[in-house]
């Protein structure tokens, strides 16, 4: 191309983002953030007194004031499923949130009382979703350490509650869900149509030790979750699903990946070259064609609650790149929006999706439209699905 040919690509570029953002102003498009995160007291204080690794690692950063807490919890606004939430989500422009329980949370605590907690953490949510049916949505929380009461539970939620998936922590007091232990729950997400959106999990105690030890207390406990530990970790466990045949033996089960992609994005030129067909273990596809066929990213900004929009990166450079790695993987039909409120920016988020150099059909996907296919949702209907329920 010759420079005036360069010249005026450029410039054809720079109208697109103008346009973008023109149409951001005028003509806001419907919005739903599929990684927005509560939390209940009594959860909170059963995986503190289990020692839960992140509640002792949140310990460590409440000292430091890296996050504030308040009477709604830590960081402030997880105990929040009230008006305080709507507001939020009105004050960044956020429709619908699918509401999902983090870490810590009762998932490895022991069966019994896993089972009590869960199923009171799911109910606490769909007495909110029923106060506000047209702006919130869950996905479940389960017992993991009892499979088949995690299903009864999965099926109880989809089906009663109308629930439109499950959050899973990645790996439970160190085991991962390649263990087929855990293969009813994929089974049965599969039979009901619905996700598992797999969140990220502090990693086992060994390779905390042996990666993020040896800083400033506050350091190595913000490396090991989310300074960069949990991303990894979430990743790996992602590859060891497909690498275990989860895929090969529930086909159409579908997993959404937070924070642009955790690791996969940039790691996946790697497998497909090192596990290619035919010295994969007897898989039946190539890791990206897993990617693009089993798994859904959520794009993020990279503020921390707190933190002011466009203070640290004015233009998002990063978490734009980062998008694009994911998209390039996965697809952009497969990219979802999320915020990670209250541990993230609710703002930030619609700032930088606002702001995005892409083509307004692909907002539209992001925004909503691959949602809306995902979760069987029409923006339309949610009132009408949750009065049904």
């Amino acid at each position: 191309m010759n420079g005036r040919g360069t010249v005026r690509a450029k410039q054809l570029e720079v109208n697109e983002i103008k346009l973008v953002q023109f149409c951001s102003r005028r003509f806001p498009m419907k919005i739903i953030a599929l990684e927005e995160h509560y939390g209940l007291p009594v959860i909170y204080e059963a995986a503190h007194k289990a020692n839960d690794r992140v509640a002792l690692a949140y310990d460590v950063l409440k000292k430091t004031g890296k996050f504030k807490e308040s009477k709604t919890g830590f960081p402030a606004g997880i105990y929040d499923l009230g008006e305080g939430r709507i507001a939020a989500m009105d004050d960044a422009g956020i429709d619908v949130s699918i509401l999902s329980y983090p870490t810590p949370n009762a998932e490895g605590l022991e069966p019994s009382l896993a089972n009590e907690l869960t199923r009171q953490a799911n109910d606490a949510l769909a007495a909110t979703v029923a106060k506000y049916p047209n702006r919130l949505l869950g996905f479940a929380t389960l017992p993991m350490l009892d499979p088949a009461a995690a299903v009864r539970e999965l099926e109880r939620t989809v089906r009663d509650l109308r629930f439109v998936g499950a959050l899973l922590n990645s790996n439970i007091n160190g085991r991962y869900f390649d263990d087929q232990f855990f293969w009813p729950v994929f089974e049965c997400a599969e039979a009901l149509g619905v996700p598992i959106y797999l969140h990220p999990q502090i990693p086992p105690k060994p390779v905390v030790d042996a990666y993020y030890s040896g800083f400033a207390p506050e350091i190595s406990a913000f490396l090991s979750i989310a300074g960069i530990g949990w991303h990894i970790d979430t990743g790996v466990h992602c590859l060891r699903l497909i690498l275990g045949g989860v895929f090969d033996r529930f086909p159409e089960l579908q997993i959404i990946v937070g924070h642009n992609f955790e690791i996969l994005s940039w790691s996946a030129w790697r497998m497909d070259y090192s596990f290619p067909l035919g010295k994969n273990g007897g898989l039946k596809r190539t890791i990206r064609q897993y990617l693009r066929e089993n798994f859904y990213g959520g794009i993020l900004a990279g503020e921390y609650v707190g933190q002011e929009a466009g203070s640290i990166d004015s233009g998002w450079s990063l978490a734009y790149q980062a998008y694009l790695g994911m998209a390039n993987t996965v697809g952009i039909d497969r990219v979802v929006f999320t915020t990670d409120y209250p541990y993230g920016d609710m703002k930030a988020a619609r700032r930088f999706f606002d702001q995005m150099p892409i083509s307004p059909s692909d907002k539209e996907k992001i925004g909503h439209l691959n949602a809306k296919r995902l979760l069987g949702l029409e923006m339309n209907k949610l009132a009408e699905v949750r009065a049904a329920a």
